[in-house]
C-alpha cells in the first residue's frame, strides 16, 4: 500500500526521503506543497526533481476528498459537504458563519461507537478511525469549495476548526493529536491552537492525557445532563465514566492548561430542562472555568423534542444567575441536515 504522505510531518518526511538518497530539506518543500498550497499532485511540485517526483508518485499517495453532496442553507449561511473517500467511505464537513467568525466543523471517524442517542453519527456504528491526512483534507477541500452566496470577502476564510462533526475525536486520540500538530504548522496552514475547538462525550484517561500536552485548543465536554440518572439514559460513556470522575478530569485540565471549558448542554423538553436540573448544574459546576453551550436538540435521532426559546432563557437565566456563563445556541442549517451523522446516515446499507 501507498504511504500517506498527508498523514506524515516533516521529520517522517526527511526519514522517508532519506532512503532514497534525498537531501532532507526537500522534506519542507514538500510538505508545504501538501499544507500550504495544497498541491493535488506531485507532478505539481515543480520544484522538486522529476525522478523524485516520479519516486513519489510510486510510492506515496496524497489523501484526497471526493465531493459526493453539498447542500447551501436557504435560512442562514450554512453549507453541509458529504464526501467519499478513497475507500468508498463517507463522511461529513460543515461550514458555518457565526458573529464571532468563520469556522469549519470536520469528522474525525467514519460513524461512531459512543452510541448517544439523540445523535445520527452514532447510526451503524464505528466503521473506521480517519487519517490525520484525512482530517487535513477535509479542511483543505472545504476552503477550496465556493461560498454561499451570501458570504461576503471577508468571511472568506476559515479561522476557526470544530473537531466536532461524525466520530468521538479523543476516540481516535493519536490521529487527532498529529492533526493538530499538522494543521498548525507554520509551514503548512499555520491554524492556531487558540482556533481549534476538540469535543467529546466524556473519555476521562484521555482528557487527561490531553491535559498533559498542555495544547492551547478549546476543549468541549458533551455534558447533557446534570447527574449519572440523566446521562446514562441517552449516552452509554456515562455508564463507563461517573459524571464525578468527568468533572475531576475537567478540573484536572483546568490545572494543567488554564483554557476554559465548554460544556455542550443539550436542551430535551420535559427531560433535562426543568428548573431542578438547571439548579443542579449550577451546583455541578460550580467553581469551573466554564461556559455552557445551550443546544436545542436536533431530533436526527431517537423521539426527542427541542426546548421552547422561553424555556431555554429561563434555564439559561438560572445557570447565569448561579455566576455560570451560558448562551442559547442559534439553530444553524437544520434544512441541510447540518447536525452530525444525517447525510452519511442515508448512504448507509439499510
Amino acid at each position: 500500500m501507498k504511504k500517506d504522505i498527508l498523514s506524515m510531518n516533516i521529520s517522517e518526511i526527511q526519514s522517508l526521503l532519506s532512503t532514497y538518497r534525498e537531501p532532507s530539506y526537500r522534506a519542507t518543500q514538500i510538505f508545504e506543497w501538501l499544507h500550504k498550497r495544497k498541491a493535488n499532485t506531485f507532478q505539481d511540485m515543480d520544484n522538486l526533481p522529476k525522478n523524485l517526483r516520479a519516486v513519489l508518485e510510486e510510492n506515496c499517495r496524497i489523501t484526497h476528498c471526493k465531493l459526493a453532496e453539498i447542500y447551501s442553507s436557504a435560512r442562514d449561511d450554512t453549507q453541509k459537504f458529504l464526501f467519499e473517500l478513497e475507500d468508498g467511505t463517507f463522511i461529513e464537513s460543515v461550514r458555518m458563519q457565526y458573529n464571532f467568525g468563520h469556522s469549519i466543523c470536520i469528522s474525525t471517524q467514519a460513524g461512531c461507537r459512543m452510541g448517544c442517542k439523540f445523535c445520527a453519527s452514532a447510526i451503524g456504528g464505528l466503521l473506521r478511525n480517519l487519517t490525520a491526512g484525512e482530517m487535513c483534507s477535509q479542511v483543505y477541500a472545504v476552503s477550496e469549495l465556493p461560498k454561499n452566496k451570501q458570504l461576503n470577502d471577508s468571511q472568506a476564510t476559515a479561522p476557526n476548526i470544530v473537531l466536532m462533526g461524525c466520530g468521538e475525536p479523543l476516540d481516535n486520540f493519536d490521529q487527532v493529536i498529529r492533526f493538530i500538530e499538522l494543521i498548525g504548522h507554520p509551514k503548512g496552514e499555520n491554524v492556531g491552537a487558540r482556533h481549534i475547538t476538540v469535543s467529546t462525550c466524556g473519555l476521562v484517561p484521555q482528557i487527561i492525557e490531553l491535559a498533559d500536552l498542555n495544547l492551547q485548543i478549546t476543549l468541549a465536554i458533551s455534558l447533557h445532563g446534570p447527574d449519572d440518572r440523566i446521562r446514562k439514559s441517552i449516552m452509554p460513556i456515562a455508564n463507563r465514566y461517573s459524571i464525578h470522575e468527568l468533572i475531576e478530569s475537567c478540573r484536572y485540565y483546568l490545572n494543567k492548561t488554564n483554557r476554559r471549558i465548554t460544556f455542550e448542554y443539550a436542551l430535551i423538553r420535559d427531560f433535562n430542562d426543568h428548573v431542578d436540573h438547571a439548579l443542579k448544574l449550577s451546583k455541578l459546576l460550580a467553581g469551573l472555568l466554564c461556559h455552557v453551550n445551550l443546544i436545542p436538540v436536533n431530533p436526527a435521532a431517537g423521539d426527542y423534542s427541542s426546548t421552547l426559546r422561553q424555556e431555554a432563557e429561563a434555564f439559561s437565566s438560572i445557570l447565569q444567575r448561579n455566576n455560570i456563563k451560558a448562551t442559547i445556541r442559534r439553530t444553524i442549517g437544520s434544512d441541510v441536515d447540518a447536525a452530525c451523522g444525517q447525510l452519511r446516515a442515508k448512504k448507509l446499507p439499510r
